[in-house]
């Protein structure tokens, strides 16, 4: 185009070349403008091919991490159960212990009414010593006391 418009008559040679100049400036523009764009169109399709495959890496590490969760939510339940089930063993465990506390101060309340009553037998006949000055009792005193107050089978 730029042949032609040389080859024309003058007057209309310089309008041409002006208008040829402008359109040409204006391809120019459009062409970078064109290659900006498709520049910035890969770039976003590289960015969007990014961000799928992050997406696609945090859903993976999204069904990771709710994977370990379960898991340690699980642990966590048995923990307790095992927590609750000790807990009721100490409580049986406790009524237990209190319970042969109280066989034990019931067996030892016995024991002293027993001695009490052996060492009462055995004062009887001392004091009936003191009262009548005869003192009879004293080879049943020293049997009582070998025996420990135990009876004849």
């Amino acid at each position: 185009m730029d042949l032609e418009a040389r080859s024309l008559q003058p007057n209309v040679k310089a309008v041409i070349l002006a208008k040829l100049r402008e359109y040409k400036s204006d391809l120019n523009n459009l062409k970078s403008e064109h290659k900006r764009l498709a520049s910035a169109n890969s770039n976003q399709a590289a960015r969007d091919d990014l961000l799928e495959s992050g997406m696609a890496d945090a859903m993976s590490v999204s069904a990771n991490q709710r994977g370990r969760l379960m898991m340690s939510t699980e642990r966590l339940n048995e923990s307790s159960d095992r927590i609750k089930e000790s807990r009721r063993t100490m409580l049986e465990t406790e009524e237990l212990g209190v319970s042969i506390l109280q066989d034990l101060h019931q067996q030892r309340q016995s024991l002293l009414h027993a001695n009490d009553t052996v060492f009462l037998l055995l004062k009887v006949p001392y004091r009936l010593h003191l009262l009548t000055g005869k003192f009879e009792g004293k080879d049943e005193r020293k049997r009582l006391m070998r025996k420990g107050g135990r009876k004849n089978k």
